[in-house]
Order: structure tokens, then C-alpha cells, then sequence
């Protein structure tokens, strides 16, 4: 596999891939209120998180290694008229360059098995206020549960046998170890299960934005012929739309005061 690098289908990253769903910002918001609060979004992509705490009241600066994910989440933000709620540079999670104790909330959303996870802790440790919260949730598609999303990831191996992160179960217990060994008091973990609408042409986008097709694991050319088997496989095995059921997982810490 290449480097991965989602900024290559960043514009596919902003349309289709699905953020979480508006019942996992109620109970984060009842967690730690959102509005009037001070938010880091990490590894932020297009601005998918932010642009969410952003619009329920919450000031958030999200970093991202890539330019052009930075570059499209100021795009987004703006389209949803958010700019002077957030700001987005470029930076890593695990040495943000930001001010210490400056933040109420921060958030990984999908990112974290890509952090140094020590380091990343550490940061997030670093920059929260005493008693902020770190809320690190993922929402992955659920194979077992989802046909299609089963045979979607047979025809990623086809193409690239080499891809490792096929089969996910969408739950992710050792998050509450990382948190507890990284100086954090559990809040709470939670896990549901949601099911989310995709038309063939939304599918195909999310899938160029897997890091085993399109932001890293496949060459151009390759991703171009990747799409149009997808395409194939979905005209002759399923509806238009359909649904494929997601799950989220999520941990909430907080910083000792």
C-alpha cells in the first residue's frame, strides 16, 4: 500500500463520506455543553466534526496533515456560513503547536488508529483545560451486517490483496485502556448502531475515499478501473438507494482538574 493520504479524493471525502449521525452531538452535548465551549478537532479531514460543534455553538480550531483537506473544510465551513466559528491549519495530533489548557473539548472523529496514540494523549492532555473532555468515536460501516459492504471490500482485495483493514467489527474496547493509561478519568463509553442512506453514486464516493482504493492504495489509473467495477457490482446486486448500517463507537475522558 502507498502512503495514505485522504487529501486526493478530498473532495469525495466531503460529499460522501457520512458524518455522524445528529443524535451522537445530543449526547456529546450533554456531556460537555457545546455551546459557549472551545473545541479541537483532530486529523479534522473536511471539516466533517468541526463544522458540526461549529454549528451547536462551539469555537473550534481543526488540524489536519493534509493541505487540501484543510483547504476543503474552510470551503465547507464557508458554504455553511461557519467561518467566523472555526479555523483550520495544518498541523499533526500529536504536536498541535497550539496554547496549553486552551480548549473545553476535543475530538478525534475516524482517526485515531492513524495518531501515535501516546503522543497524541499526551497532546490532547496538553491542551485541554483541567476537567476538558476527549471524546475519540468511530464510525466505521459494519460488514457483517451490510451485504454490500461485504462485497465492496472483496473487490477492494481483489485489487489490492495487500490492503490489512478489511472486516471491521466496529467496536473498539482497547480505546478505554488508551484513555486510562494516558492520564484520563473514563466519563463514559457508548456504542450504537445507525443505518445510513447511500445512492450508488454516494457509495462509489465514500469507497475512492478508503485508504485501500483511492487515498493510498491504489494508483490513479487503478482506482479509475476499481470505480467502475463497483459500479458494475452495484447496477447488478443492489437497490438504488440502500442502506448500510454503521455503528458508532465512542469514549469519553476527561482531564483530571
Amino acid at each position: 500500500m502507498g502512503t495514505v493520504d485522504f487529501g486526493r479524493h478530498s473532495d469525495d471525502y466531503a460529499a460522501y463520506r457520512p458524518g455522524l449521525p445528529p443524535s451522537f452531538y445530543r449526547r456529546l452535548d450533554a456531556i460537555v455543553p457545546l455551546e459557549g465551549s472551545r473545541s479541537l478537532d483532530l486529523a479534522t479531514g473536511p471539516g466533517t466534526v468541526a463544522v458540526e460543534l461549529a454549528a451547536r455553538g462551539s469555537a473550534v480550531v481543526g488540524i489536519d496533515t493534509s493541505a487540501n483537506q484543510v483547504a476543503t473544510a474552510r470551503r465547507v465551513a464557508g458554504e455553511r456560513h461557519l467561518e467566523h466559528k472555526t479555523r483550520f491549519q495544518v498541523a499533526r495530533a500529536e504536536q498541535t503547536g497550539l496554547e496549553a489548557g486552551a480548549f473545553d473539548l476535543v475530538t478525534a472523529g475516524q482517526c485515531w488508529h492513524w495518531f501515535d496514540g501516546d503522543a497524541a494523549m499526551a497532546e490532547a492532555r496538553r491542551v485541554l483545560r483541567p476537567d476538558g473532555i476527549l471524546a475519540i468515536v468511530d464510525y466505521p460501516y459494519l460488514v457483517e451486517h451490510a451485504p454490500v459492504a461485504r462485497d465492496t471490500e472483496e473487490l477492494i482485495l481483489a485489487f489490492n490483496p495487500s490492503w490489512t483493514m478489511a472486516g471491521s467489527t466496529g467496536l473498539f474496547p482497547e480505546r478505554i485502556e488508551e484513555v486510562l493509561h494516558g492520564g484520563f478519568t473514563l466519563v463514559e463509553a457508548f456504542c450504537y448502531d445507525h443505518d445510513e442512506a447511500f445512492s450508488h453514486v454516494a457509495w462509489r464516493g465514500r469507497m475512492r475515499t478508503c485508504n485501500g482504493v483511492g487515498s493510498g492504495g491504489l494508483p490513479p489509473p487503478e482506482v479509475v478501473r476499481f470505480d467502475d467495477a463497483l459500479r458494475q457490482l452495484l447496477a447488478r446486486k443492489y437497490p438504488d438507494p440502500m442502506i448500510v448500517a454503521h455503528r458508532v463507537w465512542c469514549v469519553v475522558a476527561r482531564k483530571p482538574s
